[in-house]
């Protein structure tokens, strides 16, 4: 397989990843993981829970966007192992790090880090559109 479709299926991955790390603060500020409405109980989460929350809600997101560019890449026959390669594992460690510091409550490294994944998602859908 190649890098970009590695650093996709990280990216799959990772919001199930930031909804795990948000269980100990729901039990810890909660008192209790509520299994039956889940969602809602996020939505009384703060701190870092809050941002736990955020980090799986926004990594759906991104995902979509760096899917789309890698499906035009992929159908443009960009080559996966150049440029496409480093935007990819580009992305997939400004992702980590945006949860990271979204967890951390450190706003102006989480927002430079979504900008840097977004700019990586948009240098592979220009590498497809060019190419």
């Amino acid at each position: 397989m190649t890098v970009p479709l590695w650093c996709l299926i990280g990216g799959l991955i990772l919001p199930y990843i930031w909804a795990g790390v948000s269980v100990p603060f729901r039990s810890k500020e909660l008192g209790t993981i509520d299994l039956v409405q889940p969602r809602l109980q996020a939505l009384s989460l703060t701190g870092g829970g809050a941002g736990a929350w955020g980090a799986q809600m926004n990594q759906w997101e991104a995902i979509t966007v760096f899917m789309a560019a890698n499906l035009v890449a992929f159908m443009q026959g960009v080559d996966p192992t150049g440029a496409w390669a480093t935007a990819s594992l580009v992305w997939l460690v400004a992702r980590i790090a945006h949860g990271v510091f979204y967890v951390m409550e450190k706003a102006p490294l989480r927002v430079a880090s979504f900008v840097a994944s977004l700019a990586m998602s948009v240098w592979i859908l220009v590498l497809g559109v060019s190419a």
